[in-house]
C-alpha cells in the first residue's frame, strides 16, 4: 500500500522551490519574491522567513566553516548571504554573469556537489529557447559558464561520489547525465530519461544512487534508477511540484514543494509543501568550500 502524502505546511507559495536539508533545518525559497524560508523537518507547520532579497532567489547551500552563511543563486548571478536570521541579508556577489544579457535573465535552481563547488542554472524571464546556461562557482574564486543552450535548467543533482551530474531542461522534458572529471568539467551529454506528461523540475539523488524528480505540470514525483528506469511514481495533490528533498536517517521523509504561479484557479493543495515516508535516506546538502 502506497504511503499517504500529507500536507506539511499550510502556507501556499507562488514559486516554492529549492528544498535543502541543512543542519537541523529544512530550507526553501519562494523564488520570484526573493524569500528564504525555514521549515522544521520534525514539526509540521508554517515556514519562517529568514531573509527577503530584492532579486529572485533560486536556491541556497551552506558555506563550510561559516555558520549561518549561505551561497545562493540569486538575481543574475551567485552570491554569499550572511545575516539570514530574519529580515534583510547582507549580499556579497561572487559573480553576476547574466548582467547585460541580450534578453533579461535570472538564476534558477542550484546546489553544491560533494567536492564543495556550487552549480546553478540561469533562464530567460520570457523563456527564450536555449538562452540559459549552467555556471560553477569554485571555492577558490571565480564563476565559470560550464554549459549553455538550456532553456529552463533545473537541478543539478549529483551522485554520492560526485562523478555524475544530472541536469534537467524543463522546457524540453529531458533529464541529462554528465560524467565529471576531477576539475568539474563535464563530458559528453547522455539522456537519462524523458518525462512524458509534465516537466522535470527540482531533483535529488538518494543513498542508493536513485534520482528523485519533481514533475511540474504532472502532479507527481518520479524516482529513476541510475540506468534511467522509472522506479517509482508518487502522485502529489498539486499540479506543479517543484522540488524534492529527503530528510532524516532512521525514518526518512520525502518533502515536496509546489507552486501556484501561472494557475488561473489554484486547487486546495497547489503551492503547499508535502511529506511522504520513504525507505532510503539521502545526504544533507553539501557545503560550499
Amino acid at each position: 500500500m502506497e504511503p499517504v502524502v500529507s500536507v506539511w505546511s499550510e502556507d501556499r507559495f507562488e514559486l516554492g522551490e529549492g528544498l535543502r536539508w541543512v543542519g537541523g533545518d529544512l530550507l526553501m525559497v519562494d523564488i520570484l519574491r526573493g524569500r528564504l524560508l525555514r521549515l522544521a523537518p520534525g514539526d509540521p507547520g508554517p515556514a519562517h522567513e529568514l531573509a527577503a532579497l530584492d532579486v529572485p532567489l533560486g536556491a541556497v547551500a551552506p558555506v563550510r566553516h561559516r555558520a549561518g552563511a549561505l551561497v545562493a543563486a540569486a538575481g543574475t548571478g551567485i552570491a554569499l548571504l550572511t545575516g539570514t536570521g530574519g529580515g534583510s541579508a547582507a549580499v556579497e556577489w561572487l559573480g553576476r554573469p547574466e548582467d547585460g544579457a541580450a534578453t533579461p535573465m535570472r538564476m534558477n535552481d542550484g546546489c553544491c556537489d560533494p567536492h564543495g563547488r556550487f552549480w546553478a542554472g540561469s533562464m530567460a524571464y520570457d523563456g527564450t529557447p536555449g538562452a540559459g546556461s549552467l555556471y560553477r562557482a569554485d571555492p577558490a574564486g571565480g564563476v565559470t559558464r560550464v554549459l549553455d543552450g538550456y532553456t529552463v535548467p533545473n537541478g543539478p543533482a549529483f551522485t554520492p561520489d560526485g562523478s555524475v551530474m544530472y541536469l534537467a531542461d524543463s522546457a524540453e522534458g529531458r533529464i541529462d547525465a554528465y560524467a565529471l572529471d576531477a576539475e568539474g568539467l563535464p563530458g559528453e551529454r547522455t539522456v537519462l530519461a524523458r518525462v512524458g506528461e509534465g516537466s522535470p523540475d527540482g531533483m535529488q539523488v538518494d543513498a542508493e544512487g536513485h534520482l528523485w524528480v519533481a514533475v511540474w505540470g504532472g502532479g507527481r514525483v518520479h524516482r529513476y534508477a541510475p540506468d534511467g528506469t522509472l522506479d517509482r511514481v508518487v502522485e502529489v495533490p498539486a499540479a506543479q511540484p517543484t522540488s524534492v528533498c529527503v530528510v532524516g536517517d532512521d525514518e526518512p521523509v520525502l518533502m515536496v514543494t509546489s507552486a501556484t504561479v501561472g494557475l488561473t484557479d489554484p486547487g486546495a493543495g497547489d503551492g503547499a509543501v508535502f511529506a511522504l515516508p520513504v525507505e532510503v535516506p539521502a545526504a544533507p546538502a553539501h557545503h560550499f568550500g
